[in-house]
């Protein structure tokens, strides 16, 4: 991360509430002169944080190299430039495609994290994604269509035979194939959640199983921005299955935990 000027700020902008900023997140909108924001998935409420005089772009017509190229040239401009992107930094954003052709310029930069999406929409239909005595992982992956190849030792084949719960990004489109390829390993009666814009004004929840949810996504027409929750820890309270976690466990043994010199 070298060279001069201000660092470009890649910055997450959280599933698109703008409540669920982070305060950095805030603060950083609040003090750019230039931001750059993927107007295909973010709320404009997000961009009220945003100064007076400062300048957006909305990226969603522009490809990677037009991007970098306007953030490069604020940057070198004197300008603080931040790039807004959809839920969290580290899940599906691009920045290494980015940062990697900044260092080739010799442009400094700094990621701020950001909620991602899975997790607010885990948070907006009120379950844990890890369920003692359920399962205890959680599988993000996305499909591959018009879109980057995936590795060959990552089909969702293999990560449902697992078991875990399985967040699928960027797969909308393709509900039903997907839920016929989990049907063999997690059951045609395994409960699936899917939440379109989570968190944002446009939002939809979709509750069903791995047997109906393509219909239920198909009737409502969602084609992108939603993202799919499946798993059996999505039905733990009624699960009989479901154990307690052994870090609250009332009969676990507590006195190496009390700190020295406490009462």
């Amino acid at each position: 991360m070298s060279g001069g000027g201000y660092p470009v700020e890649f910055v997450g902008a959280g599933p698109g509430a703008a409540d669920l900023l982070t305060v950095r997140a805030t603060h950083l909108i609040s003090q750019a002169d230039v931001v750059l924001y993927p107007g295909t998935y973010l709320d404009h409420a997000v961009l009220e944080n945003c100064s007076p005089t400062a300048s957006t772009v909305d990226t969603q017509f522009l490809d990677l190299d037009s991007i970098v190229a306007r953030i490069v040239e604020a940057q070198r401009s004197g300008l603080r430039v931040l790039r807004l992107v959809s839920g969290d930094p580290s899940l599906y954003s691009a920045v290494s495609e980015q940062v990697r052709r900044l260092d080739a310029a010799g442009v400094a930069w700094a990621i701020t994290p950001g909620v991602s999406a899975y997790a607010a929409a885990a948070a907006r239909v009120g379950h844990e994604l890890t369920v003692p005595l359920v399962t205890q992982s959680v599988v993000l992956t996305r499909t591959q269509q018009q879109s980057t190849v995936m590795p060959e030792s990552e089909s969702l084949a293999a990560f449902a035979a697992t078991g875990a719960t399985l967040v699928l990004h960027l797969a909308i489109t393709r509900t039903r194939e997907l839920m016929m390829q989990i049907e063999t390993t997690h059951g045609p009666d395994c409960p699936v959640v899917v939440v379109y814009r989570v968190s944002q004004p446009q939002e939809i929840i979709l509750r069903g199983t791995v047997a109906d949810i393509a219909d239920r996504v198909e009737a409502a027409g969602l084609r992108q921005a939603a993202v799919i929750l499946v798993g059996r820890a999505l039905s733990e309270r009624a699960n009989p299955c479901a154990g307690e976690s052994h870090l609250y466990d009332a009969r676990r043994d507590r006195s190496h935990l009390r700190r020295q010199g406490t009462r």
